[in-house]
């Protein structure tokens, strides 16, 4: 069965006016599915272009780029009496952090109980449609350029099917989630979320994302702490892609050799001469400042936990028991626990294992 067929109540919402009706029929809703498509390759920050809300009967695309204002649909999405639902939340909710300094709340992502259902780690929507559906979604719009305007009625049925059956499948999996007794311990994450410094900058935090970052010593990291700040920043202020300021190879680099002038600079040749020519100064200073801070400001390293004779020799036990219990539901192992989360719950550390659905599964 191919999926697109559109429904007769489908609504491409570009004026004031209707945006203002459709709002007004879905006042009271208890939950709506929600999409939206944004493009971001040339920019730090996402660029809205579509948002796509089903309800029972209804399914509607609603142009931003056109409307004058949102504010009449963000008002229902940031209802807390209305449920969002979204598949792979975080992205979306990040376009709508930026547009009102917070997110939507309450949400269900369906990706996440998919997980916990046993449907597979990150499933992606088309792969879940067509498991629990039979639909098979068409995928030849995945890359289209979003800002286009006119939109051809083909990306229009495409976007539209990003909610027509996420309304389907948010029925089926609530009530398998009752069934089983974990919508109140999935709750927890789905909270976890909404919570506000996953979206905020946190440019101090950024070195912890640059791949390779553990190889580094001492110095070496207060130095990546710094230039990975500044690349945080300059990205946002000139709303340009990291990678456009600096790449991480190039970060890497700086942070091992820490140069202190312009020629030992030159001499970085992950570094391109551009950004050398427009950033070599302040590169410089930022390098100088993190070298100059003292041993105990330096980012640490993970420690080792101290584990006793008795609780290091429980944590094959516990393993072997939750790698047991995540097959009977069909999970992966790597998605609920690593040594590391039985070694933080044994020493009484805040664990993953405390929290959530993984709580309710390992017990």
């Amino acid at each position: 069965m191919l999926g697109g067929g559109s429904e007769l109540s489908d609504l491409y919402i570009v004026d004031q006016p209707a945006l203002v009706d459709f709002c007004a029929r879905l006042r009271g809703a208890s939950w709506l599915a929600l999409d939206t498509e944004f493009v971001r390759e040339r920019t730090f920050y996402p660029q809205l272009c579509l948002i796509q809300i089903a309800v029972p009967g209804q399914v509607a695309c609603i142009d931003p780029l056109a409307l004058p204002s949102l504010e009449p649909l963000l008002d229902i999405l940031y209802d807390p009496a209305t449920t969002k639902v979204l598949h792979a939340a975080r992205q979306d909710l990040e376009l709508f952090f930026h547009l009102r300094g917070t997110v939507p709340t309450p949400i269900f992502d369906t990706q996440l109980a998919a997980l916990v259902l046993g449907c597979g780690d990150q499933i992606g929507y088309a792969a879940l449609v067509q498991r629990q559906l039979g639909v098979d979604l068409a995928k030849m719009h995945t890359r289209a350029d979003w800002r286009h305007r006119p939109l051809a009625p083909e990306w229009l049925i495409y976007a539209a099917d990003d909610v027509r059956y996420l309304r389907e499948l948010y029925p089926i999996q609530l009530a398998a989630l009752q069934e089983r007794g974990w919508l109140d311990a999935l709750a927890e994450d789905f909270r976890a979320l909404t919570d506000l410094d996953r979206y905020r900058l946190q440019p101090l935090d950024a070195w912890r994302r640059v791949r390779e970052h553990d190889r580094l010593r001492g110095a070496q990291r207060a130095v990546l702490r710094a230039l990975a700040a500044w690349r945080e920043e300059q990205a946002g202020t000139d709303d340009r892609p990291r990678r456009w300021i600096l790449g991480d190879a190039a970060l890497l680099e700086l942070s091992r050799r820490m140069p202190e002038t312009l020629d030992q600079l030159q001499r970085v040749g992950v570094l391109p001469a551009t950004t050398r020519q427009r950033y070599g100064e302040t590169l410089l200073a930022r390098i100088a400042v993190a070298r100059a801070e003292p041993p105990e400001q330096w980012p640490a390293r993970p420690r080792k936990l101290q584990l006793s004779p008795k609780q290091a020799a429980r944590i094959d036990k516990l393993l072997d028991f939750i790698a047991a219990r995540a097959k009977e539901h069909g999970i992966p192992l790597q998605s609920v626990a690593d040594r590391r989360d039985v070694e933080k719950l044994l020493v009484n550390e805040d664990s993953p294992l405390c929290h959530g659905w993984r709580a309710a599964l390992v017990g």
